[in-house]
């Protein structure tokens, strides 16, 4: 059974970076879709960046050019580099991963099956 568990959030001011760890066991990590969603109290999650299996990625759009996902294979990995970060950033932080795949990569949370327990990442102004 595939597990996710995410780290690296934390606090820090506008214009600020962090960069989130999603590492992963349980299952043959390089032939699944992966992908970072957040999620705001009370709101829907939404899908941040996600990466199909052969490597190409999909952004959110208020996060194209601040935010990039990166795998490393040989460590079981997903990154999410987060720059200039702004206050409306401020969530929950989710990886998951999908027993499919699909083109483009998808930013839709119902087409993952997998999820990790999150990590809170605040941007305060």
């Amino acid at each position: 059974q595939m597990q996710l568990v995410e780290s690296g959030g934390g606090s820090v001011q506008a214009g600020g970076s962090l960069r989130l760890s999603c590492t992963t066991s349980g299952y043959t990590y390089s032939t699944a879709d992966m992908a970072w969603f957040r999620q705001v109290s009370g709101k829907e999650r939404e899908g941040v960046a996600a990466m199909h299996v052969v490597g190409d990625t999909a952004y959110k759009d208020s996060v194209k050019g601040r935010f990039t996902i990166s795998k490393d294979n040989a460590k079981n990995t997903l990154y999410l580099q987060m720059n200039s970060l702004q206050p409306e950033d401020t969530a929950m932080y989710y990886c998951a991963a999908s027993r499919n795949s699909y083109y483009p990569p998808a930013l839709d949370s119902k087409k993952y099956n997998v999820w990790g327990q999150g990590t809170q990442v605040t941007v305060s102004s």
